[in-house]
């Protein structure tokens, strides 16, 4: 089968990145704040984790005599827990940051005469759209960036480049390679989607106590997996 090599790059792409807490953890923040949006951020994600991939890969094979990519790998890995604790740090802040209401005393006059107040919090669309606008992109480029770093981390990752080796002509590894990235790319666009959209459904449908918890436990689950990459792979 022509196909085969394309799909199995496919199926060790989806793989690869369902089964990687670090590859979710990084993303599920980010996408669950991002709502409608998420799957930009995961398409961000997946473009930079094979721009890391294929980075690391020709700096191995052009410059194996002179780097250690051995260390290159674990500094990056180490940097990797670092982000994924920063990331928590970022969605705890803006759980708890005391949103800017004030309050308006209101007269109405029909019929019997009320006094009585509302906060209010003052937007202006034009404003409030670039700066969610503003925030997207920073947000898709700092998933880029870190979607890169996880690229670079792990020697795990040259042995899904292996089976390339293993195809009997040139074109038949590209396709696998050319598979695995458009896997890597769709699945974690799928999964910020699905995020998003669990995100977007409990903000639309104001239960702020579900949207909140969503948030901190996608600030756990980066804290927990970030831990682990800084101190559990030198300590096991």
């Amino acid at each position: 089968m022509e196909s085969l090599p394309l799909i199995a790059g496919l199926t060790v792409a989806l793989l690869h990145v369902v089964t990687g807490p670090d590859h979710l953890a990084a993303v599920t923040p980010f996408a669950i704040e991002s709502k409608r949006k998420a799957w930009k951020i995961g398409l961000a994600w997946g473009m930079g984790h094979i721009f890391g991939m294929l980075a690391i890969g020709l700096l191995f094979l052009i410059f194996k005599a002179f780097i250690h990519v051995d260390s290159i790998s674990a500094y990056s890995e180490q940097l990797v827990g670092l982000t994924l604790i920063g990331i928590a740090f970022w969605v705890f802040y803006r759980v708890i940051r005391p949103k800017r209401n004030h309050e308006h005393l209101h007269v109405h006059s029909d019929a019997n005469p009320l006094i009585h107040k509302h906060e209010h919090v003052h937007t202006h669309h034009e404003d409030h759209s670039h700066t969610h606008s503003h925030m997207l992109k920073q947000t898709k480029w700092t998933s880029f960036s870190i979607g890169v770093l996880h690229g670079f981390a792990g020697i795990a990752h040259f042995l899904m480049f292996l089976p390339a080796l293993g195809f009997q002509t040139q074109w038949e590894s590209v396709m696998y390679i050319l598979g695995f990235g458009i896997g890597t790319i769709l699945a974690m666009t799928a999964f910020a989607f699905l995020i998003g959209k669990i995100s977007s459904f409990t903000k639309q449908g104001h239960n702020v106590l579900f949207f909140n918890s969503m948030r901190i436990g996608g600030g756990l689950f980066a804290a927990v997996v970030g831990v682990y990459w800084l101190f559990g792979l030198v300590l096991f």
